[in-house]
């Protein structure tokens, strides 16, 4: 029992770590960082907020981070230190970092349809297209 709680102390240590080095990341972007790395991500700008903000507890996802290194374009000796502290407090997780495909992300400008609908099916659209265009690609 005693063992358990030392390696909870030990992750959230190491989160809180790796959660320093994103935010400091972060703050030195310029403004309207938060909201373009949401959007990458697929996410509210609250998300981005909570995950980066090393009093919480909430951990980044490790499907995210690819992302965040490249939206937030990580200096390469803040990206390995931040590797080092995301390997520390979650062993398990850091290896499907480097399995299976990677992604990147690309952000289009489409006009505003006047319409929440509208607007909701034409991403849908464009999403759906973007998946049967990379299934296609993929069998080859």
């Amino acid at each position: 029992m005693a063992d358990t709680a030392i390696d909870e102390a030990a992750e959230a240590g190491a989160v809180v770590v790796y959660k320093r080095i994103f935010k400091e990341v972060l703050e030195s972007r310029p403004s309207g960082m938060r909201l373009r790395l949401a959007h990458a991500m697929g996410k509210n700008r609250s998300f981005v907020s909570q995950i980066s903000n090393p009093a919480y507890p909430v951990p980044i996802p490790v499907q995210h981070l690819n992302t965040i290194f490249d939206v937030c374009h990580f200096p390469p000796q803040a990206k390995a230190a931040f590797l080092r502290a995301y390997a520390r407090a979650h062993p398990r997780r850091i290896g499907r970092l480097t399995e299976g495909a990677h992604e990147r992300t690309l952000t289009l400008h489409l006009p505003d349809l006047g319409s929440a609908k509208r607007n909701a099916e034409l991403d849908a659209l464009l999403q759906e297209f973007a998946r049967r265009l990379i299934a296609i690609m993929r069998e080859k």
